[in-house]
């Protein structure tokens, strides 16, 4: 494991746990154990968050059990609520300087919508983003999915979007 690398396990909620992402708890419960720092992020939709004002959107509110994370966060893992699509904030940011990290790998879901959000800032603050695409769904079916991956191609780079789990071979000696 190298110390300088976190993850960020982008909002695998109950409520977010549907066909198109359901094997995504499996796999991100099993991917943090190749992390020492682990972060787990959950949406929360508070009263007067942009979602209900101008999209009518009420679902995640606080304390329902679709907040709920879908799998099981290690012992150690930093678990935050947030309420915007992107998972950088105050709070994440100075768990990434307590463990002096330089890079972030996130997986999670939705891939088009806050896994995108996340690395674009976590790219604009000057810490190095890296999509493990293989963990990452969409709720919005493999049209979003792509999407997503298509924008973060062009916003981040197209050697920090890993397609499979090759790029991550460096955590066992390989």
């Amino acid at each position: 494991m190298l110390d300088h690398i976190g993850l960020l396990i982008v909002d695998v909620q109950r409520g977010f746990v549907a066909p198109g992402t359901s094997h995504i708890p499996r796999i991100v419960e099993k991917v943090q154990n190749d992390y020492r720092h682990v972060a787990a992020s959950r949406f929360l939709n508070n009263v007067n968050s942009p979602h209900r004002c101008f999209l009518g959107w009420n679902r995640f509110l606080p304390g329902t059990n679709e907040t709920e994370l879908a799998f099981k966060p290690s012992r150690e893992a930093f678990v935050f609520d947030k309420p915007q699509y992107s998972a950088v904030s105050f709070e994440l940011l100075r768990w990434v300087h307590l463990n002096s990290l330089s890079e972030v790998h996130l997986c999670g879901i939705d891939t088009e919508i806050c896994v995108l959000t996340s690395a674009t800032a976590l790219f604009e603050v000057s810490l190095k983003p890296v999509v493990l695409e293989w963990a990452c769904a969409s709720g919005g079916g493999p049209d979003g999915h792509a999407a997503g991956l298509v924008a973060l191609r062009r916003l981040i780079g197209k050697d920090n979007v890993w397609a499979d789990q090759s790029g991550t071979s460096f955590f066992d000696g390989s």
